[in-house]
């Protein structure tokens, strides 16, 4: 016999599955797919597999252990498993319709131990843990195999992400997330179906020795509902003609095998599990255990009973796709009502930035302003929100870290006793293996009695390593699902620290952007209304007083901006001119943002590239990555393996001229002591006479004078010392990393008396400019700015004081790999971050007050460095040398003629011979 279509209604548990169930709505479902998938409000509509729905109910009769005092015995009691829930209800009967009580198996972990006996596993949930005992060794297995699949299934079904979330993170914890692990530990057990499953609610209830120890004492209220409801179903069974066979969706067709019977019940129970808000369906399915318990010794029913019960499926098939359907139209009206929020949130955004541009007093704008510092306050709130979702994670993570270590010690445990009985088994092997070899001494030593009783503890040993290995590979599942499922909470967490940092880099683009409005109202301060005056320095005072560090300590901050970074020098700029202090919490808000922004995205990968990195050899490769930027932890062992490359290291050589320094005084040790305290002073390792560094940088920039002596000591290579010091450390190899610069990166002559390859260096950078930036360089011939003037200590000491330490630090990588070619790309891309700026600026003063600090306001360093390298090529190194070539000849021509004045004038000068005093009339004689 065919089954009807009630048996396709078991699968109908989602929308989807709903209508995969009608071929003609195929194209229908598809579309409405597409539509929840693309809405990233509706991520939260989870879909169960389909595998869920054909799977059989999980029900049965197990002994639970029950405390009485100091007395424990075993209860049998009803189990049976709710999926909706991941709960495993209990009760007396299999006929009762309340629970005695539930366990929660979502986050529960399960045991089994061979001393406890055969059949006993426990359950251990975060409150409590219940021991419980199946009729066999195999129903055990089954019900642990079981209930671990189902716990997986339903975390699988549960997890899902936040809601508004980035689309990078969603994609990129989609794809970790939608990998099936097939790895399986313990093979599939059969289903005992004598002991677990629908049909064993028909067989009566375990026995036990007294009949009021199978009652529960704890739920007297549940015992008394259950009984009321057998006693009251027993008569609305039997019914007005005190037949049994009057409820025709109990009945089963004689030509049915058990089989059979046994799915369409299941099938039944699944369709109930699916619409469980249903009441009627509810109690159908306690109608259906009553009656497959009270007709299971008899055979025969009408076929009519069946139509009619295959009627009553499909109305409840029915039933199911009404309800399903609506839940469907509840959805689509909700994603409706949040694009038009979306949409209207767009349209007020629009409207307040048009009333901000066409307001026409100031006291309008500053309506607009407070209205932006309450958005501020509400992404605030959001923020805290999502501080106490973390934390509420962390404790999770936590609580499962500490349940795994528990596994993995009770299983190093269980490895050490496994050890111990299999070498007492090859012990007795070999001693049986000895005895047997000498049949004479095995007969005269080893009685029949002795040799029987060591056989039967072979056979014990035997089997408690049966058992052992059962549990070994129970315990093993269970390891690597737990440890799937905390992978899982790991990287829900890193998800959600993701969406935290974008919103606090929006948070502090906001920030900067109310700062910014306040900067412009300072501004325009003196042509103010005093009340409006008063209220603008009075906001100004307040986010001046406002401090990142406190801010850090009461909240949740992600990446906060410390005074110092990790060389010590200052994150802020220290301005002691009151106005730009504003520009200076602005500046710092900038940064801030960048780091949240590049973390994860750039910061991130990048750092995975050079930890995949071995040993270092020149490559094409090698070179982008240190353009990009070297990470804190291999900067030093970088830049040694670059100086390494180009300088050899004599043995002895730098101690040799230490000795000699101290020995004798250089002629540069005085200019060297003066430029000491000058040295970084925005750096805290060198900002005191007493740190530490100064006599390390006293000690390089002595022993390079006499290494040198064709230079000695020139303004700026304290500087170029300084900074080697901080990044590799020794003084050695900071010495040698300055000799590089010197003598293998710089031209000759550029710290010479006359720095005579620096001013040409000036002369071949205006031509550059000239060709990549004509406009900007109009405009400075225009108002007569000598660039050189700023530029000229640029070229001298590489951009030390004038750039943040982050972009300082990424500049020296390459300087220090490719040479002086990057000084001329970065003194280009600094002028291109900033032409509309200094293009907008007309007067000559104001363009010199604004070149003096426009370098430190650079803070986004990967846009500095795509400038740098992308933007102005193509850069040749054969144009460089050629520039400098004719430009050294013309310069080296000018300072010739020079010379020749010079020379005519001192000439001139001794010709006409020493002038009388007395024939110097002054001034004041004159007017006299």
């Amino acid at each position: 016999m065919e089954k009807g279509p009630e048996s396709g209604a078991c699968s109908l548990d989602t929308p989807d599955n709903l209508l995969e169930s009608n071929p003609e709505n195929n194209s229908s479902s598809v579309r409405e797919k597409d539509m929840l998938s693309s809405s990233g409000e509706l991520e939260n509509v989870q879909l169960k597999p389909s595998k869920e729905t054909s799977r059989k109910k999980l029900c049965g009769y197990l002994n639970k252990l029950g405390v009485k005092g100091p007395i424990k015995t075993w209860k049998s009691r009803w189990f049976s498993y709710d999926e909706n829930k991941c709960h495993l209800l209990y009760y007396r009967t299999a006929q009762d319709i309340n629970p005695l009580g539930s366990i929660d198996i979502s986050s529960a972990s399960f045991d089994c131990k061979a001393e406890n006996g055969e059949g006993v596993f426990e359950i251990r949930t975060r409150s409590r843990a219940f021991t419980l005992k199946a009729i066999s060794k195999q129903a055990m297995m089954y019900w642990l195999q079981q209930l671990q699949m189902r716990r997986w299934d339903f975390c699988n079904a549960q997890r899902r992400f936040p809601v508004g979330s980035s689309q990078l993170v969603n994609e990129s914890l989609a794809g970790r997330t939608n990998v099936v692990d097939n790895e399986d530990f313990l093979p599939p057990v059969k289903t005992p179906t004598e002991a677990v499953g629908l049909k064993a609610a028909s067989l009566p209830a375990p026995q036990t020795s007294t009949a009021l120890q199978n009652i529960s004492l704890k739920h007297p209220w549940t015992e008394i509902q259950n009984t009321v409801y057998n006693i009251c179903g027993s008569k609305q069974l039997w019914g007005n003609n005190g037949n049994v066979f009057n409820f025709s969706e109990f009945q089963e067709h004689p030509e049915i095998p058990d089989k059979e019977q046994e799915a369409e019940v299941e099938a039944g129970c699944t369709v109930k599990e699916g619409i469980l808000e249903d009441g009627r369906l509810e109690s159908r399915l306690n109608w259906i255990r009553k009656g497959r318990w009270m007709s299971s010794g008899f055979s025969g029913l009408p076929e009519e009973m069946s139509r009619e019960r295959n009627s009553m499926d499909k109305v409840s098939v029915l039933q199911q796709q009404i309800l399903t359907l609506t839940e469907e139209v509840k959805s689509q009206k909700e994603l409706v009502k949040l694009l038009h929020k979306a949409l209207e949130a767009a349209q007020q955004e629009k409207r307040v930035s048009s009333m901000y541009l066409t307001a026409s007093e100031d006291k309008d704008r500053l309506e607009l302003v407070r209205h932006k510092v309450r958005q501020i306050a509400d992404l605030t709130s959001r923020l805290e929100a999502l501080e106490q979702e973390k934390k509420e994670l962390e404790q999770i993570l936590s609580l499962r870290d500490s349940h795994i270590q528990e596994l993995k010690e009770h299983v190093q445990l269980l490895m050490e006793k496994n050890r111990a009985k299999q070498e007492v088994i090859v012990a007795l092997r070999d001693q049986k293996a000895r005895e047997l070899s000498d049949p004479l001494q095995e007969a005269n030593t080893v009685t029949a009695e002795t040799l029987n009783k060591q056989q039967e503890e072979i056979e014990h040993l035997k089997d408690d390593i049966d058992a052992y290995k059962t549990q070994n590979q129970f315990l093993n599942s269970e390891i690597h699902q737990v440890t799937r499922l905390w992978t899982r909470v790991a990287e829900n967490e890193k998800a959600l620290l993701m969406k935290c940092a974008c919103l606090q880099a929006r948070n502090c683009q906001m920030e900067s952007k109310y700062l910014t409005v306040l900067r412009k109202l300072q501004e325009a301060v003196p042509g103010l209304p005093s009340t409006d005056a008063e209220l603008v320095r009075n906001l100004i005072q307040e986010a001046l007083q406002w401090d990142v560090k406190k801010e850090a300590e009461e909240g949740f901050n992600l990446n906060p901006v410390s005074e110092y970074d990790e060389y010590g020098f200052m994150t802020v700029p220290d301005y002691e001119v009151e106005d730009w202090k504003l520009l200076a919490k602005i500046q710092a808000l900038e940064i801030k943002s960048n780091n949240l922004r590049s973390q994860e995205v750039v910061d991130k990968p990048l750092r995975d590239k050079w930890n995949s990195l071995g040993e270092l050899s020149p490559s094409a490769e090698l070179k982008s990555l240190i353009r990009s930027g070297i990470p804190v932890e291999h900067r030093q062992w970088v830049w040694r393996w670059i100086v390494s490359r180009h300088c050899s290291h004599p043995p002895e050589h730098f101690q040799r001229l230490l000795r000699q320094s101290q020995s004798a005084e250089h002629p540069a040790c005085r200019q060297i002591e003066l430029d000491l305290p000058r040295t970084l002073t925005n750096n805290k390792h060198f900002s005191s006479p007493t740190s530490q560094l100064i006599p390390k940088l006293r000690r390089v920039l002595l022993a390079f004078s006499w290494h040198n002596p064709a230079i000695g000591y020139c303004q700026g290579l304290n500087r170029l010392a300084a900074v080697a010091l901080l990044v590799l450390e020794e003084e050695e190899s900071a010495f040698w990393c300055l000799v590089h610069i010197v003598e293998n990166l710089m031209p000759a002559d550029y710290y010479s008396d006359t720095l005579i390859t620096s001013q040409v260096d000036q002369r071949v950078f205006k031509d550059f400019l000239s060709e990549k930036l004509p406009r900007l360089m109009a405009h400075f011939e225009q108002y007569r700015i000598d660039v050189s003037l700023i530029t000229f200590n640029w070229f001298l000491v590489a951009f030390v004081d004038s750039l943040v330490s982050d972009i300082l630090l990424r500049v020296w990588d390459a300087f220090l790999y490719e040479g002086t070619k990057v000084i001329f790309r970065y003194a280009l891309a600094i002028f291109k971050y900033n032409e509309e700026e200094i293009l907008r600026i007309h007067d000559s003063v104001e363009i010199y007050q604004y070149l003096r600090f426009f370098t430190r306001m650079i803070t986004d360093g990967r846009k500095l460095m795509n400038i740098a390298f992308n933007d102005l090529n193509p850069f040749p190194m054969k144009l460089l040398r050629n520039r400098r070539s004719v430009h050294r000849e013309e310069l080296e021509a000018e300072m010739r003629k020079l010379e020749q004045i010079k020379a005519a004038y001192v000439k001139e000068r001794a010709e006409q011979g020493p002038q009388d005093l007395k024939e110097v009339v002054s001034e004041e004689e004159e007017e006299m």
